[in-house]
């Protein structure tokens, strides 16, 4: 597997998962269910996830590179 792939592929699996977490917030909001977290913490979760995901693609995009050189 050429370096950086799997950190790519980690990183789509969060965003992913964080896409999945703002759904549920907007969900809950919508109609208004407090499931654990709160309509605002699915949200911030979310975001927290996509960003991590976006540092580990950009991460994973530069090792990538750095091997081809």
């Amino acid at each position: 597997m050429p370096i950086g792939t799997r950190r790519m592929m980690m990183a789509k699996t969060i965003a992913a998962l964080g896409f999945l977490c703002g759904v549920v917030g907007l969900v809950a909001g919508l109609t208004d269910h407090l499931w654990k977290l709160g309509p605002s913490g699915w949200f911030a979760g979310g975001g927290l996830l996509l960003l991590i995901a976006l540092f580990s693609l950009i991460d994973g995009a530069i090792a990538s590179q750095k091997s081809r050189a």
